[in-house]
């Protein structure tokens, strides 16, 4: 039940090449607007940064419009506006960063820069109602793949392993690369993996001897025990079997994530586990995760595909979760922040810097008055 006190915040996304802008009121999504820039980058077999930051530009005004319009809610009736100000690329960030920025200004609204790990494990919130306390994440996507321990979202992220070389969403590309089936490779090797024999081939399971760190992940030697596989096949000769490859390269990936991710709930004593991420879109990990997680007696939360990947709903509904415990906004000095470690769930301003940030001459009532009459 949607109550009308509760947050409305709008939430902007542009850590890599998806401009998403999502719409909440609390815990309730109202819109989740997508720009998509994935096709564009498709011909160079992976995100190019300049074509993701053009394309960011282009997007940006459109889809926050799009948002606003789908939510049924003038851009005035906001609560705050919040923003991936990192990790992620750079210069993507940078126009995301630069667009809430702009909105929260000439609108008089917070601001809040927000962590891109965090707020994949804020938007399960939208699907299965608020966060119990410690949340066990487990986020794997092109770029991490992390296990996160969530005491409180909006302020105490505890990592406790994360990959050390490849993300596992990497190492998909990279294989859908060396088998010629495109790019992006996640969606694709899942597919035909259901078609092949997942202990066709043995590969290897990473960082799983018992003197391994036990929260860690490694896919480097994984991608480069496939990649020979399918060399030696071809140098002999012989029909590379692509869907027996792709299955039995997927399940190392996702046994290797799910046994540890298990692990770390046992050992934590945290009775469920929620997945996020856009590899969490993955059907086996999804049913492996169940398996696992049923056996031992764990409770298991994944969000429907559409807000694993990158989207601004997940963005907005961090950005509410901030409002709600009355985090301290950011201030209009805030910048992207590539590197933005999981420990800083968001980035606050400094005491005063809110209170300050609207006490400008009439050139800002103007351009207020002309963006929003």
């Amino acid at each position: 039940m949607m109550a009308a006190d509760e947050p409305l915040v709008l939430g902007i996304e542009t850590s890599c090449d998806e401009t998403g802008v999502g719409i909440v009121r609390g815990t309730t999504l109202l819109a989740d607007a997508v720009a998509s820039s994935v096709d564009t980058h498709a011909r160079f077999g992976g995100v190019v940064p300049e074509i993701a930051s053009r394309a960011h530009l282009e997007a940006m005004v459109p889809t926050i419009e799009r948002a606003l319009k789908e939510a049924g809610v003038s851009a005035r009736d906001l609560d705050g506006i919040a923003v991936t100000s990192g990790p992620g690329l750079a210069g993507a960030l940078l126009v995301g960063v630069s667009a809430a920025k702009a909105y929260a200004y000439a609108l008089g609204k917070p601001l809040y820069g927000v962590n891109h790990l965090a707020s994949h494990i804020c938007v399960d919130q939208l699907e299965h109602g608020p966060l119990p306390e410690p949340t066990m994440a487990l986020l794997v996507s092109g770029g991490h793949s992390s296990l996160l321990l969530a005491p409180d979202i909006t302020s105490d992220v505890r990592p406790l392993g994360a990959t050390i070389d490849d993300a596992a969403g990497e190492a998909f590309d990279k294989i859908a690369r060396v088998l010629d089936l495109g790019f992006p490779g996640g969606p694709v090797i899942d597919r035909l993996a259901r078609e092949g024999d997942p202990r066709a081939i043995a590969f290897p399971r990473g960082l799983t001897g018992p003197r391994d760190a036990p929260y860690d992940f490694s896919f480097s030697g994984l991608k480069t025990s496939v990649a020979r596989w399918i060399e030696a096949k071809r140098a002999a000769g012989e029909e590379v079997p692509v869907r027996d490859v792709a299955a039995s390269f997927q399940e190392a990936v996702v046994d290797v994530l799910t046994r540890k991710a298990v692990r770390a709930c046992k050992d934590e004593g945290v009775d469920h586990l929620m997945i996020g991420g856009g590899v969490a879109a993955n059907s086996r990990l999804r049913a492996l995760a169940e398996e696992r997680c049923e056996r031992a007696g764990i409770r298991l939360r994944v969000p429907r595909p559409k807000l694993c990947t990158d989207n601004g709903a997940m963005v907005a509904a961090l950005g509410a979760e901030m409002v709600a415990r009355n985090r301290l906004p950011s201030d209009l000095e805030l910048s992207a922040d590539s590197s933005l470690p999981v420990t800083e769930p968001h980035v606050p301003g400094a005491a005063h810097s809110h209170s300050h940030a609207h006490d400008h001459d009439h050139v800002h009532e103007i351009s207020k008055d002309n963006l929003y009459s």
